[in-house]
């Protein structure tokens, strides 16, 4: 299998696409303050199961995988204050917010198959 077959990997590529379009419109003290941080959080999530997927051993593939979790979560969390905080369009924010709880689930059971590799060592 290739990363790039990978259903997780290319909705994380999906959702990075879509961040950028929101990254880029804000201004220069909104990217600084917020937006940096989140655009880095994002592209997190798509490299780090990338690199766990070039790695041989499951425990060190669910390392990135669990990485990749973690930044999703940041990024849930930058994307709440940029609605909250009117910095984007709340419709938008929301669709957004739905397509990472479906990239979380997602990676759990990406998390969850790579685990059961265990048993076929």
């Amino acid at each position: 299998m290739d990363l790039y077959d990978l259903e997780v990997y290319k909705l994380a590529w999906e959702i990075s696409k879509e961040s950028w379009e929101i990254y880029e419109k804000l201004n220069w003290q909104d990217k600084k303050i917020m937006g940096d941080q989140y655009i880095s959080a994002i592209d997190s999530i798509g490299a780090n199961i990338a690199e766990g997927f070039g790695r041989y051993h499951y425990l060190d593939k669910n390392k990135f995988n669990y990485n990749a979790r973690g930044s999703l979560f940041e990024s849930l969390h930058w994307l709440d204050l940029f609605i909250e905080r009117k910095k984007i369009d709340s419709d938008k924010g929301n669709k957004l917010k739905i397509k990472l709880k479906r990239l979380a689930v997602k990676i759990n059971n990406y998390i969850s198959s790579t685990r059961s590799q265990k048993s076929a060592t």
